[in-house]
């Protein structure tokens, strides 16, 4: 029989986190006042009861790895890590009740739930053969989108299309038509913006970076994915493209995080 789920309390290490205008680090601006038409506790509620039932049918197949599991502990050791500088990209995360679980499937996937409710497939791991480094460059995508509220955000902006752009000015000036949001779907299925995936990648260097991850994993974890995309397509790139342009860019962020990542090591070495 499965154990239930470690749940990661980070309230007090939270307190490690560091604002977002920091004079160290990546440079991201502020999220999208559109985020703000979708009330965050509902959205968060919805993604733990969508999270717990991923759970359920996992369970019931075998396929929701235990507590002992060793790539279950490994992932939850990575995040023990990285979630105490989440509070500098979203003040909310201090009061997230984190999750970390491993699902037995061929899917080379993993996401970040509203709220810090994460899970990576088996098929990540084993097929990409991936380091602790990659592994938490994963990790930090996928918790960025979840600190940006990129979910948040485009169930506004879908449902503004569906409700006329002349509510604008009153939603985004008084957001009385807040309630007009409705959150059904399955928030799985939300596929983000090139600007969210951009944006998931520069902070998610940042948390690796801060809890003494290489950032230059983040090289070689897309070279892997298009290596393996060549060979057969990845459900990971149906909502994460590729572009010829996302290694580059990685790069271009190297000089902003490595000094965090020496850092870190560093004081990793003395303890």
């Amino acid at each position: 029989m499965l154990r239930a789920p470690i749940v990661l309390l980070a309230a007090a290490a939270m307190a490690a986190g560091q604002p977002a205008h920091a004079a160290d680090g990546v440079k991201i601006g502020e999220p999208s006042v559109m985020r703000n038409l979708v009330p965050a506790g509902a959205l968060e509620k919805q993604a733990t009861q969508q999270y717990d039932e991923l759970k359920r049918l996992a369970a019931s197949k075998q396929a929701l790895a235990p507590d002992d599991h060793p790539q279950v502990k490994r992932l939850r050791a990575i995040a023990a890590r990285m979630i105490p500088f989440a509070g500098r990209f979203n003040p909310r995360a201090s009061h997230w009740q984190w999750e970390v679980n491993l699902i037995g499937s061929k899917q080379i996937n993993a996401f970040c739930m509203p709220g810090g409710k994460i899970v990576f497939y088996t098929g990540i791991l084993d097929t990409l053969k991936l380091t602790d480094d990659e592994a938490a460059m994963v990790m930090g995508h996928e918790i960025a989108h979840a600190l940006r509220e990129h979910a948040r955000e485009r169930l506004a902006k879908s449902q503004m299309t569906q409700l006329g752009a002349s509510l604008l000015g009153e939603l985004v000036g008084g957001g009385r038509y807040t309630g007009a949001f409705q959150m059904g779907g399955n928030l799985l299925s939300l596929k983000f913006s090139r600007d969210d995936e951009s944006e998931a990648d520069v902070a998610g260097l940042d948390l690796a970076a801060r809890a003494g991850f290489d950032p230059r994993a983040g090289v070689t974890l897309w070279q892997k994915m298009t290596a393996a995309n060549s060979r057969a397509p990845l459900e990971f790139l149906s909502t994460h493209p590729a572009g010829n342009n996302r290694i580059k860019e990685i790069e271009s962020h190297l000089p902003e995080v490595m000094p965090l990542y020496q850092k870190a090591r560093q004081a990793r070495l003395e303890k």
